[in-house]
């Protein structure tokens, strides 16, 4: 597949890098991140401006979200419908409330550190009720480090693509390892001070 990237992608450009990533954020299998890198490759060679690369990149994944958050909206009353009848109901009900009290945060992340959750988290926000507001506000800036974060690994070292895709995974992981590590850390102290 990483062969075929710069192919696709010097044939079709910035269309492509839209249609990517905005497929990506209503769960379709598509290499959104390595499209992405290669398009900061191509941005280092001259075959891309950084506009085009950035731009068309952001506004697919901010326009997915969008669908994404809608199709929740939408299909909330059918969701909550089916929480009230089944065991979960409890279960529902708290994610919701989480999501509506920090869901800020949590769409911010599922942007960019833990992307693989994005979809689902514009879904549920919409279902729950969050403010459209806040999630486009949040959704706009975990894409704008999303986009940025994968585009300039892509022009630093687009010499090598598998190597800057191995990067992009490496340090997305090693932050996804760490934030898991910090709220891990802040709930232990947490519990340890209520129990005193």
């Amino acid at each position: 597949m990483t062969d075929l990237v710069p192919i696709y992608l010097a044939t079709f450009g910035p269309w492509l890098l839209a249609t990517v990533t905005f497929l990506s954020c209503l769960a379709m299998p598509v290499p959104s991140s390595l499209m992405m890198i290669a398009a900061g490759a191509f941005v280092a060679s001259g075959d891309l401006t950084l506009a085009q690369a950035a731009l068309s990149s952001f506004g697919g994944a901010v326009l997915g979200d969008q669908i994404g958050f809608a199709l929740g909206r939408r299909a909330s009353g059918r969701l909550n419908r089916m929480a009230r009848r089944g065991h979960r109901a409890d279960l529902v009900a708290t994610a919701a409330a989480k999501l509506r009290r920090s869901g800020g945060v949590a769409v911010f992340f599922s942007r960019w550190l833990f992307s693989p959750l994005g979809p689902w988290v514009n879904i549920a926000a919409g279902a729950s009720g969050f403010a459209h507001r806040s999630f486009t506000l949040a959704g706009i800036a975990g894409e704008a480090v999303w986009v940025g974060l994968y585009v300039t690994v892509g022009f630093v070292f687009g010499a090598n693509l598998q190597a800057a895709a191995d990067l992009a995974g490496s340090m997305l992981g090693l932050l996804a390892a760490g934030a898991v590590a910090a709220v891990l850390g802040t709930w232990l102290w947490r519990s340890a001070h209520r129990g005193h």
